[in-house]
């Protein structure tokens, strides 16, 4: 299997379960993995054959800048439903991050990643 990799995207959304996190919004960060066979698009060197990473990153965008989730869980999950769309992702690896984070001390960022495979 083959991977393509988005990784550290910056969005601004309104997750969380905190009211001024719905409502004043911040910075979330999101790296995606997708599986899959690139061996058409390898040899055909045609759009068509591939998985479009300037698609699949609107519509990471769309989730993430678009939709409101109180859950971390729930935003990676909307983020691989999404991803799994395309008929070429074989499965797909989420990490969504928030950096700030409402709690009391001090760490870089929470995470959450999720791995998601095409059902048959």
């Amino acid at each position: 299997m083959d991977k393509i990799t988005l990784q550290n995207m910056k969005f601004f959304g309104y997750h969380g379960c905190e009211e001024f996190e719905r409502r004043e919004g911040q910075i979330f960060q999101a790296d995606v993995e997708i599986m899959t066979d690139a061996r058409a698009a390898g040899r055909s060197d045609a759009l068509t054959d591939a998985v479009n990473y300037v698609d699949i990153f609107a519509k990471i965008k769309e989730v993430m800048e678009n939709e409101r989730h109180d859950l971390l869980e729930k935003v990676a999950q909307r983020v691989a439903d999404r991803v799994l769309e395309d008929s070429r992702v074989q499965a797909v690896t989420v990490r969504v991050r928030k950096p700030e984070v409402p709690l009391q001390g001090f760490l870089d960022w929470v995470q959450v990643e999720i791995c998601r495979e095409r059902q048959p």
